[in-house]
């Protein structure tokens, strides 16, 4: 291995530009072609940006993240974002999301894991090429082993909801109840002086999404069944 790398190494040293050029050039195209290279780079610039411009908040604070419909993001009628990449723009939402409110840094610190258990998503109107859009975030309810999250797709200009995702995350080897206590009392300890606001309590299950927990519910029993 070591003896690999010195190759390597004197190799880049040795060789002229063009060849430099030309080696870069094929890694970087092999590195596309076995990674989605994009999708890893933006997700670090979400979380680095997150931590040096954006300030932390509440854990059920809402977050916003501004995005817009590109060529690459449209299907094949060319005028409209393609279905799929709704539930890959949440993902750059919800990295923002964990990363200002500290939910990361807290699951990670008790050795836990989030992972993603359900999603559903409703459209309602088509996000048109070229426009800007944002993603609002927020925690809609909690059980013991999963956090439940609501992102909206907003137009900009006239604040319309083009569609609405419901996500599911299982956070392994962590007890969410304790977790997001912790994170309900530092965030008191970090507004000791606001008097005014109210002590930020664990929400009521919302109706739509008691449903859907049935729902799965009921899925995951069929399954079992061999159904």
């Amino acid at each position: 291995m070591r003896e690999n790398r010195v190759k390597m190494i004197n190799f880049l040293l040795t060789c002229d530009a063009y060849t430099l050029s030309v080696t870069v050039l094929l890694v970087i195209v092999v590195l596309y072609w076995v990674f989605e290279v994009h999708y890893f780079a933006r997700t670090l610039w979400c979380a680095t940006m997150c931590r040096i411009l954006k300030k932390y908040v509440h854990i059920l604070d809402t977050t916003s993240f501004s995005s817009a419909c590109l060529t690459t993001d449209v299907d094949f009628l060319l005028f409209h974002m393609n279905n799929s990449r709704y539930l890959r723009e949440v993902d750059f939402a919800r990295t923002e999301f964990y990363t200002r409110t500290g939910l990361w840094t807290a699951i990670r610190e008790k050795g836990g894991l989030p992972v993603q258990g359900g999603t559903s998503i409703r459209y309602r109107k088509f996000i048109r090429t070229f426009s800007l859009y944002s993603i609002s975030s927020r925690i809609v309810y909690w059980e013991r082993d999963s956090i439940y999250m609501e992102h909206r797709f907003v137009s900009r200009g006239d604040d319309f909801v083009n569609a609405i995702v419901h996500c599911r995350q299982r956070v392994i080897n962590c007890d969410v109840e304790v977790l997001m206590n912790e994170l309900l009392a530092k965030g008191a300890k970090e507004r000791p002086g606001d008097l005014q606001e109210a002590p930020r309590m664990k929400p009521e299950c919302p109706l739509e999404i008691h449903h859907w927990i049935q729902a799965n519910l009921v899925s995951s029993a069929n399954l079992r069944n061999g159904n």
